[in-house]
Order: C-alpha cells, then structure tokens, then sequence
C-alpha cells in the first residue's frame, strides 16, 4: 500500500477512534455492568459498543478488507490465512482499567499487510491522548484540542531507565527481568499506553512478560516504530501478526535504545 493510500485512511481512522471512544465514555459517565467472556475475561456492554462502532466505520470506509476484532466471532485460521491486508481491532484495551475507572484504557485500531502493521491508531478517551502512525509518514501524539506533535522514542538511555509496567499483569518473569536492571524507575499503566509512553519519549523500556493478544500490540507497533523504535520477541525479532491458528503474541519488548542487548537481561 503507497505512501499516499496511507495517508487518505489516517484521518478517517482517527474519527473511527473518537466516535468508539465517545460511545465508551458514555457508558463509563452512566455506570455499567461487567461479564465473564469464555476465556474469564471481562467484558462490558462499552466493549461492545466500541466494537460496533468501529467495525461499522471501518466496513463504511474499506469494504474490501476483512475485520478481526477482539469481540468478533471465533475465526479459525483457515479462515484468515489468506488475507493479505486486514483490520486488527481491540475496541477497548484495558476493560479492567475501564472497571477500575482509572482512565488507563484506549482504542486500538491497526491495518496489516503481509503480517505487519502499517497503520495504527490508539485512542485514550478520558486522557485525551491519540496517538497515530502509518509507514513512513512518522508518529504523532495529539492531546485534548491541540494540534498533533511528531513523537520520537528516546534513543539513549539515561543512567536511570523509565519502565513502562503493566499496571494489572506483574508477572514473576517481569519481576525476575527487572531484578537484572542496575537502577530504574517503573511507571505503572494499563493498556497499550505503556508502548505509547516509549514512542513519545517518557518511557525507555516496556517488558511484557506474560499473555496478550495480537490486537493488544498491533496498532501500538507501528506508532512505536515510526517513532524509531522497536517492539520485538525476545529473540530481539519484530513481531508479526496471522501467522498461526492462535491469536497471541510471544514475550516482547518495547524499546527505544538499539544499542542495548536488551535480551541479555531476560537469562
């Protein structure tokens, strides 16, 4: 997809994110109820509202390419092997932040092609943050009414690193990672804020040491990438997207310093 293909869908997109977030924030001013899905993770009727709106915006806008969202409908690879160029959503990242009302909660909405990200949008309502990034055409932060900043991860690290860390998912492999670390501080957030938080500078480093999905990271990826950093495996390779019959990501990190062997620090 050209350079310029890109650029016509980024606005669309970013309307698509604003309109799901004001129909989370509706929900979230009014009081909601919460279920179990199959997997025991929560669900609320915002979820699904965000779903609903986003799908209907992007099915509007591209009616050729496939949609696969977190609540969509179990899809076998069969399925989806073939797609070349897809939509991957999660409507509402951080449905426990929603629940906690603590704000930590986005959109995320990213356009794969050959299994990697080249678009992606991800929407904080309560914040105020959007952040969005295509191939090439650079990542940018807008908050509130302002106008949208070009962000850019910090390529060195200062004596004292920033981590981003899951605010709902410490897992021992993370505290055991972090044990390696000389002298850091963490900055606890839920959602795909942590890697925002490393593409705009103000973190160093996001470890995920434990299960997502692939439509938590996709959209995240590419902001982080055209920022100028990386989110990769644990082998230090980028991760890639409906490669295989289950949906989730291996271990990954999120970087800004290419100079660091940030594996060395997984043994």
């Amino acid at each position: 997809m050209s350079h310029q293909q890109l650029k016509t869908l980024i606005d669309p997109v970013k309307k698509i994110a604003y309109e799901a977030g004001r129909r989370i924030m509706g929900i979230y001013e009014q009081g909601f109820s919460v279920e179990e899905k199959a997997d025991s993770t929560p669900l609320t009727e915002a979820d699904m509202a965000a779903h609903e709106a986003v799908e209907a915006g992007l099915r509007a806008l591209t009616p050729q390419l496939p949609i696969l969202s977190e609540e969509s409908k179990p899809m076998s690879f069969a399925e989806r092997a073939d797609w070349p160029t897809y939509w991957l959503v999660d409507p509402l990242d951080g449905t426990r932040e929603f629940i906690k009302r603590n704000g930590e909660f986005t959109v995320n909405i990213a356009l794969i092609d050959d299994h990697e990200p080249i678009l992606g949008v991800v929407y904080a309502p309560v914040i105020g943050s959007l952040y969005y990034a295509a191939h090439g055409l650079g990542a940018y932060k807008r908050s509130g009414l302002d106008e949208p900043e070009q962000i850019r991860v910090r390529e060195h690290c200062p004596d004292k690193m920033i981590i981003a860390g899951s605010r709902s998912h410490q897992t021992p492999e993370f505290k055991n990672f972090i044990a390696q670390l000389d002298n850091y501080e963490i900055i606890s957030m839920g959602s795909a804020l942590k890697s925002c938080l490393v593409a705009e500078g103000t973190a160093d480093l996001y470890a995920r040491l434990g299960p997502t999905s692939e439509w938590d990271t996709a959209a995240a990826q590419v902001i982080v990438e055209e920022a100028g950093g990386q989110m990769t495996d644990t082998h230090m390779q980028p991760l890639r997207y409906n490669t295989k019959e289950e949906l989730l990501n291996p271990h990954f990190l999120v970087f800004g310093d290419r100079s660091i062997d940030w594996a060395e620090y997984l043994q």
